[in-house]
Formats: structure tokens, C-alpha cells, sequence
């Protein structure tokens, strides 16, 4: 069998609630978190990520007593992103149950952030996440964007992947701007770029629609295939996103 992929829906949360947007915007109700966690852990869902989406813009941390609620029922690792600007965010959401912090804006702004979280938690507590836009003025044809998206960087997205991989981070999490919530498919050439400059494991977000999306991701080199609306309509079931991969060569959980 091929390499391992892990499945991992993800949770973008606002005011305390599930929500999904389209493009980062036209956002909608998804549901409670906690309701949400049990049943993806229920489905067979390997890793969860909860992103805390206005945390970052807002100026505030993360709501750590719903980090503390999913903790208390979530049977698998789960990633916590959103208003991670220093070691001490960090630590009241590790120490809140999570297993891992998932840092962006603040890590483009200062990267020695990425240097500092790894020493203080280990390398198994850190994800750098890069939301990005087409470009085509960029090398890569990316432009790194932070602050949820609304803030262009002039920043080559795949060059501050490789930035982050220097400074030891074994996980990132690219999510494509256009892709987001638009169920067309993973930006497939960023994640296949990262994959081939990166030791890091690249997880696919922004874009799933149908099994194929995954299937394609996982052949492009992403190790994580994230998603978001896909699951929590019940647009595409775990166990058969899983035996989708098994069939295309892939081992799962």
C-alpha cells in the first residue's frame, strides 16, 4: 500500500459555534462544536482541527472553554488555530486539551514564533498554516495572505513554506483562498510544490468536493486531507472517503 493519509475535518468556529464560509466569507451556522467532535470521532475521523476564524482579526484568543469542552469528548489528536501569537496563547490551549497549536498570521509576522513553539512544546505541538490567493506575479503563482485571509503579504506562498520547514515544522497546512468552501478541488500544484521543497507534511484544505478532490490531493503528496463542508453536510461519509483511498492505493486507519 501507498503512504499513510489521515482525514481530518475541521471545525471553523465562530462566537462558540460551527460555521462555513465560501472564499473565507457568506458564512453559515454548521452547528456546536462538541456535537460536532463526537460525532467525526464516531465516523472514524483520524485528527480534528478547530479553527477559531475571527480570533486573529478581533485581537483575542482563542475561546479556550470550547477547546476544554471538545477535549473532554474528542477521542483523537486534534489541531487548535486561531489567535496563536505567542508561547503563552499556545500554552492555554495545549493546556486546554488540545495536542496541537496551528499558527499563521503570527508566524509570517515574526517566524522565530515557529522556532520558540517548537522549543517550548515540542515539534509534535506545531503547525504553521499558510492561507494563500492565486498571483501569478508570485514565483510560485501564491501569495501568502494573513489576518483571515483579508490581508495580501506580497509574499511568496511556497517560499514561506520552505521558511517554516527550515525552522523544523513538521506539519503545514496550505488552504487556498479561492478554494475555500467552493467544493472545485485542492489547489493541487501548491500542495505538489510543498510536498517536493518540504520535510513537513502538507495538508490539503480549501476546495474538497468530491472524492475525487482527495484522491487527488493524496496523489499530489498531501499527507492530511482536510475538509470542511463536505462533512459536515453529509455531502461525502468518512468510511467511504477512506475506502476511496484504499482503492486508489493509499493506506488509512
Amino acid at each position: 500500500m501507498g503512504k499513510l493519509i489521515s482525514v481530518m475535518p475541521c471545525l471553523d468556529m465562530r462566537a462558540g459555534r460551527v460555521v462555513k464560509g465560501v472564499h473565507f466569507v457568506d458564512i453559515a451556522d454548521a452547528g456546536d462544536p462538541v456535537a460536532c467532535a463526537v460525532a467525526y470521532c464516531q465516523a472514524g475521523a483520524d485528527e480534528l482541527a478547530l479553527l477559531d476564524i475571527t480570533a486573529t482579526v478581533e485581537q483575542r484568543d482563542t475561546l479556550v472553554e470550547v477547546v476544554r469542552k471538545v477535549a473532554d469528548v474528542c477521542t483523537v489528536p486534534f489541531t487548535v488555530g486561531g489567535g496563536i501569537r505567542d508561547v503563552e496563547s499556545a500554552r492555554s490551549v495545549l493546556a486546554a486539551g488540545a495536542n496541537r497549536v496551528s499558527t499563521s498570521s503570527a508566524a509570517f509576522r515574526r517566524p522565530e514564533l515557529i522556532r520558540e513553539l517548537i522549543a517550548e512544546f515540542g515539534v509534535d505541538a506545531v503547525t504553521v498554516a499558510i492561507d494563500l490567493d492565486v498571483n501569478p506575479a508570485m514565483p510560485s503563482g501564491y501569495e501568502v495572505y494573513i489576518d483571515g485571509g483579508r490581508t495580501a503579504t506580497g509574499y511568496d506562498a511556497v517560499d514561506f513554506a520552505k521558511k517554516a520547514d527550515d525552522f523544523g515544522v513538521n506539519v503545514i497546512l496550505p488552504t487556498s483562498k479561492a478554494g475555500d468552501g467552493a467544493k472545485t478541488g485542492y489547489e493541487l500544484s501548491v500542495i505538489k510544490a510543498m510536498a517536493q521543497s518540504c520535510s513537513a507534511k502538507i495538508v490539503a484544505s480549501g476546495g474538497a468536493g468530491k472524492m475525487e478532490h482527495f484522491v487527488e490531493a493524496a496523489q499530489a503528496g498531501a499527507e492530511v486531507l482536510l475538509a470542511a463542508s463536505v462533512f459536515h453536510f453529509n455531502m461525502i461519509g468518512i468510511p467511504e472517503l477512506k475506502a476511496e483511498l484504499k482503492r486508489n492505493g493509499f493506506s488509512v486507519r
